[in-house]
């Protein structure tokens, strides 16, 4: 297990701003190894998520990066309709890549969203928990293959990018849900049902796709989030603050004053 290194900002928005540059400029320097084709990345939603979008829409770094190059994931997703205003994918869009495809750098075939759910209100409504659990189990593996088609058969992200809830999950691995614990190599995205935050239905990296990025961030802020700070730096691997699980070849918990007040 890596080592974890922290970093302390001021405010959120200081932190959003050090994700945004630290992003951008890990982006052109992997892009700038010899032979390299391309850099994959695996964003977050969220209030921090979307500070970073923002921070990085507004940096002169933006102009440097070669987007034609830089495929874009997810490290979770709510399993909703595609056009839900829930989606991270579509707030994502909204906040961040959106303009890049509408202005020709980024092509739309580089953006990998996790699959939604395509049922209408009856299907979702009578569907069984069986039923449920063999559409997100579908939706997992179709997700799985992607990342094996475009990635190799030991698919790794070059960053894997995290907010922090204020119970301690990460991407959509909850406390005492069972699927932070999933161990198998094998297994690199699951389906998540009944999902302590709304919305119930979830997609999500497991621990074992997580650990195998070059680079993986977790980062959060404020006060409210302190105590899930403090409980996912007091034991790793703790399935009650699953982003005590966090791994990676580079393990960087970015983090505010706040966030960072009760360590």
């Amino acid at each position: 297990m890596t080592e974890r290194k922290t970093v302390v900002y001021p405010n959120p928005q200081v932190l959003a701003e050090a994700v945004a540059a630290r992003t951008l400029l890990t982006i052109i320097d992997l892009l700038a190894e010899p032979n390299r084709k391309r850099v994959d990345i695996a964003v977050t939603g969220g209030t921090d998520g979307n500070r970073v979008f923002a921070a990085m829409n507004a940096s002169p770094l933006n102009d440097a990066v070669d987007w034609s190059r830089v495929h874009v994931w997810w490290g979770d997703e709510r399993f909703v309709a595609a056009d839900d205003d829930d989606r991270n994918a579509k707030q994502a869009r909204e906040a961040w890549f959106g303009k890049l495809i509408e202005d020709g750098l980024m092509p739309a075939g580089n953006i990998h969203e996790m699959p939604a759910d395509g049922r209408d209100a009856d299907e979702i409504a009578s569907a069984s928990p069986e039923q449920t659990d063999a559409v997100l189990a579908a939706a997992a593996a179709e997700y799985q293959r992607e990342l094996v088609e475009q990635l190799g058969s030991e698919p790794a992200l070059d960053i894997a990018m995290f907010g922090v809830g204020p119970d301690a999950h990460f991407a959509s691995l909850f406390p005492d849900h069972g699927e932070v614990e999933i161990d198998d190599p094998h297994v690199l995205v699951a389906g998540v049902r009944d999902s302590p935050k709304p919305p119930p239905l979830r997609v999500t990296l497991t621990v074992p796709m997580i650990a195998r990025s070059k680079h993986t961030w977790v980062f959060t802020s404020e006060t409210r989030k302190a105590d899930a700070v403090k409980a996912a730096f007091a034991q790793r691997d703790n399935p009650h603050a699953p982003s005590s699980y966090a791994d990676g070849e580079e393990l960087l918990w970015l983090i505010d004053e706040g966030a960072a007040s009760k360590l």
